[in-house]
């Protein structure tokens, strides 16, 4: 199998789950796309099925989750689901959705890693083209940044810091390879704190939230019975975050991203001034793998 093409799934899977903000049952079919397709959501349950493009053009809210929308259609909690498609290497999809937003699972993209295992990975005729970062790309806000400098690779270096003791300083490195995705990045869940929680729910946000599909702190401790996945997993989590917010450009990246104490708000940023910039070229390198995820190597904690 040659790896410069680009991918889209074999056959349509569906799911089901509740969503994190709105709290409604919401049934999703991924279905596979045509060459140059892209990723599209799809609601079903407006009149007229109206459609809209995975694209950072498309970003009309930040606050807690990305939410895509046009003037008929909206779709948000989309960036665990194109954290995992991006993670895949699957270039084209179409996301039919009977609601407002992505169902939000345990809270990490593991479980749609497995739905996209299900549907299987496949090859299309069609080349695949690549973002590449030819030069230096900063955002900054206080003490928040994204520095984004040319690589061969996809590289990110996260950094967070939280007033909490069992969350404190935390930094990942971590590059896109064959199962680094699956292995590192995809089962680590959003994270929040117990004050927030109840001050967002009482904003009519979060009704779908529990400690089933997210890991919450008091003020001393995780409330979660079972821990932690990883050691780190609010870091990891929030890679997973920038993952799926970076896929809004349609195009794999190759670049090192090195980002401090950000969010959906500074990824959405950072995204309107990458892709304005002309400081990226789109190519189509013939020797870098997509990250196939083999289903043996997966498994849900």
């Amino acid at each position: 199998m040659t790896h410069h093409k680009q991918h889209t799934i074999g056959q349509s899977v569906w799911c089901s789950g509740v969503g994190l903000h709105s709290g409604l049952k919401i049934s999703m079919v991924l279905k596979p796309a045509p060459a140059d397709h892209g990723i599209r959501f799809r609601r079903t349950d407006l009149t007229g099925n109206p459609t809209i493009n995975a694209h950072y053009n498309n970003v009309i809210d930040t606050f807690q989750a990305t939410t895509i929308g046009s003037s008929n259609v909206a779709v948000s909690t989309v960036e665990h689901l194109m954290a995992a498609l991006y993670g895949c290497g699957i270039d084209n999809a179409l996301v039919e959705l009977n609601g407002p937003e992505a169902p939000i699972f345990d809270g990490s993209a593991a479980p749609y890693v497995k739905l996209i295992q299900r549907g299987s990975i496949v090859e299309q005729n069609q080349a695949r083209r690549y973002l590449t970062i030819r030069e230096p790309v900063v955002v900054r806000e206080g003490d928040s940044s994204i520095i984004a400098t040319p690589s061969d690779q996809f590289q990110v270096h996260y950094e967070i810091e939280f007033p909490h003791p069992r969350v404190g300083k935390q930094e990942y490195s971590w590059e896109l390879t064959n199962s680094s995705f699956s292995m590192e990045i995809a089962k680590a869940r959003t994270f929040g704190f117990l004050k927030d929680v109840l001050r967002l729910q009482e904003m009519g946000l979060i009704r779908g939230g529990s400690l089933s599909n997210a890991v919450v702190f008091d003020d001393k401790e995780v409330l979660n019975v079972h821990g932690f996945r990883y050691s780190d997993e609010c870091v990891r989590h929030k890679i997973l975050d920038f993952i799926g917010d970076l896929a809004l450009t349609g195009l794999p990246v190759l670049g090192k991203f090195e980002i401090r104490k950000a969010g959906h708000t500074l990824h959405s940023r950072f995204l309107a001034k990458l892709m304005d910039a002309k400081c990226h070229t789109d190519q189509m390198p013939l020797t870098i793998p997509p990250p196939y995820i083999s289903s043996e190597l997966f498994a849900i904690a």
